[in-house]
Order: structure tokens, then C-alpha cells, then sequence
């Protein structure tokens, strides 16, 4: 059940500070594009740093897009999230 509001809570942070990335953050799979695979980080100090380093890998992976599939953790987050292209 928490998990389930850190990723509710994480999704309204990321739409406030998407524009600021290059890899665009969806909240479903986009009709245009395929996904082509999981990506996940660890060490996030809060929501907004952990949406930082999924785009960041969401990048260095070449996709267009993201999406946060599932968020856990207390001091230190975890993250994953599927990549489109």
C-alpha cells in the first residue's frame, strides 16, 4: 500500500518538473512508441532525485520516454521504470 502512494505521490512530482528532461515521463504506454525495456536506480534521497536518475539512465539508454512502474524505500529509494522508443 505505500509503495503504491510513493508511486502515485512520485508521478504528480514528476509532472510539475518533466519539461526540465530529455527523456519526456509518461503515465501510460505511449501508442506511438515500443518499449524496449526495465530500467532501475537506487540511492534516491527523495522522489524528485529518483525521478532525476531514472531520466538520467532513461538517456544514457537512448529512449524517448519513461514511465515509473514502482518506487520503494525509506532513506534510500529504489526505482524502476519501462523505456519507450
Amino acid at each position: 500500500m505505500k509503495s503504491i502512494k510513493i508511486t502515485f505521490a512520485a508521478l504528480a512530482l514528476t509532472a510539475l518538473s518533466s519539461g526540465a528532461f530529455a527523456a519526456d515521463l509518461v503515465s501510460s504506454h505511449p501508442l506511438d512508441q515500443q518499449a524496449v525495456g526495465t530500467i532501475s536506480v537506487q540511492g534516491g534521497s527523495n522522489l524528485s532525485s529518483l525521478e532525476a536518475q531514472l531520466n538520467a539512465k532513461a538517456d544514457e539508454e537512448g529512449a524517448k520516454s519513461f514511465r515509473i512502474t514502482s518506487t520503494s524505500g525509506q532513506n534510500k529509494l529504489h526505482g524502476t521504470a519501462v523505456i519507450y522508443q
